[in-house]
């Protein structure tokens, strides 16, 4: 079996099994398969699998068609031009994530203490501890995912330290410049309705928000006052359908603005703390 044939095999099995994509997915797995990137297919098409390689390929396929998300098979994800490691234990970055840094850095690009809340795979704070020189410290309440943050920030060399613990619980008052978070805010009712990559792979804890899909939102804004300091920045990823509910709880802050993403839709707001503690 040369490296064409399996390409073509293997996009026409993802393909009758429903999986978006087929072509690039299967270039994807079989070039993790052979430990080489993509263009390496196309650039020897001969080439013949080692057997080792092929049953690599075929259980990698198998796991796809079960619904694994690719990236849970690769283990690697890009975000803001940097690699990072996933696992099931942490959400898969999106492109969608990147607003929040942008919008991070035109608001606060000053800042020098940044704490980020449900890190995951730490993908917004080490982002942001390179991007800005701040000291990040990067909380989650799942010691699996905290694992992974800080390992993923060991391997690329950004000072992220990363806290076990519940929202900011753990962040002393009146210590931080600039808060950032994507919380979960997916509403109970609706997890049948998620595509199943997201439904039976990705952590529920990362995932749901209680019977209205807020409940994070909420807690995160009636603590932010008290670690931000006075002018200090909250910054967070918002669900579809949460703008209205969540600008409301923000309107005793200052300078709320929200950014939309490329779609149009309200992807990040944005508000300003106006005192030290509340």
């Amino acid at each position: 079996m040369n490296l064409h044939t399996a390409l073509l095999q293997g996009a026409r099995l993802l393909e009758d099994g429903g999986i978006v994509a087929p072509r690039l997915t299967a270039e994807v797995l079989l070039s993790h398969s052979l430990h080489c990137e993509r263009v390496y297919l196309y650039a020897h098409p001969e080439q013949e699998l080692k057997e080792v390689e092929w049953i690599h390929y075929g259980r990698y396929l198998h796991e796809r068609l079960q619904g694994k998300p690719t990236q849970y098979i690769t283990k690697r994800q890009e975000f803001y031009g940097r690699e990072f490691r996933v696992t099931p234990d942490v959400l898969i970055p999106r492109p969608e994530t990147e607003h929040v840094v942008e919008v991070a850095l035109r608001v606060a690009k000053d800042a020098s203490r940044i704490v980020d809340i449900g890190t995951g795979s730490g993908a917004l704070a080490v982002t942001l501890q390179f991007e800005t020189g701040a000291a990040v410290c990067a909380t989650d309440i799942s010691p699996a995912a905290a694992t992974v943050a800080a390992q993923n920030a060991a391997r690329l060399g950004a000072r992220v330290g990363v806290v076990i613990c519940d929202l900011i619980d753990a962040i002393a008052d009146g210590s931080v410049d600039l808060l950032v978070s994507n919380p979960p805010y997916v509403p109970a009712a609706q997890r049948e309705g998620l595509q199943r990559e997201v439904r039976d792979w990705e952590p529920h804890v990362a995932l749901f928000a209680g019977e209205s899909g807020f409940e994070l939102y909420d807690r995160i804004i009636a603590d932010a006052g008290r670690v931000l300091r006075a002018g200090g920045w909250l910054v967070m990823e918002l669900g579809f359908g949460s703008l209205e509910h969540v600008r409301g709880r923000l309107e005793c802050w200052r300078d709320v603005r929200v950014e939309p993403d490329l779609a149009g839709i309200p992807r990040v707001i944005a508000a300003r703390s106006g005192t030290a503690l509340r």
